[in-house]
């Protein structure tokens, strides 16, 4: 259960972060309510794992989550910049964070 809520934590990391790009630097009212609902509910989820997951293992997982979704999400819906390098890197990421969670990091 507990790694479920990390990775639910890490989805609404994404949806905090496209709703600080559409904040336009905090200039837009319904994207920085949106940025501080999302924030609130991903540090949340987080904070609840942590009580059975360890510390460098779960942030590793939420900011992997965050960062492959909203680097994805940036690239199939922003237009983001697309090239085979940044394919490479998100997909070490991923491997980077399953090789975490594969060497134990649950109590």
């Amino acid at each position: 259960m507990a790694w479920l809520l990390v990775i639910i934590a890490g989805l609404f990391e994404v949806a905090m972060a496209l709703s600080l790009k559409a904040s336009r630097g905090f200039t837009a009212l319904g994207p920085s309510l949106s940025f501080l609902f999302f924030s609130v509910l991903s540090f949340g989820l987080l904070s609840l794992a942590l009580k059975r997951l360890d510390i460098g293992t779960a942030y590793a997982v939420w900011v992997g989550v965050g960062a492959v979704g909203t680097s994805a999400l940036g690239m199939a819906v922003l237009h983001d910049q697309v090239s085979p390098l940044k394919i490479a890197a998100l997909a070490l990421i991923v491997v980077g964070v399953v090789g975490l969670n594969l060497a134990g990091g649950g109590h």
